[in-house]
């Protein structure tokens, strides 16, 4: 599955999942915004793995949220823009 969402004043933000038993699986973020440092990416794809098929987006966004520390620096991105995607990922799979 596959979701993108341009967030306002910001970057393109992609992501790449799949479902498996209701959760999901093979997270993949990308995109042209920035982190720092670079290990956030995963980080971020560690948080949402295993996350309920059927999680709304606040509570996306709050994984994400929590699992990054504070030093994380997130240029164009924002947890909300992330979760934002995967909901259009899931959806778009939920149509066809």
């Amino acid at each position: 599955m596959h979701g993108e969402y341009k967030m306002p004043g910001g970057k393109l933000v992609v992501i790449d999942l799949a479902v498996r038993d209701g959760r999901l699986a093979d997270v993949q973020l990308s995109g042209d915004f920035f982190l720092e440092p670079d290990s956030a990416l995963d980080t971020i794809n560690r948080a949402l793995e295993g996350q309920p098929e059927h999680a709304d987006e606040a509570a996306l966004a709050a994984s994400v949220r929590h699992a990054l520390s504070a030093d994380v620096m997130m240029y164009g991105l924002s947890p909300e823009a992330i979760a934002v995607a995967v909901r259009r990922a899931l959806h778009r799979e939920a149509e066809a």
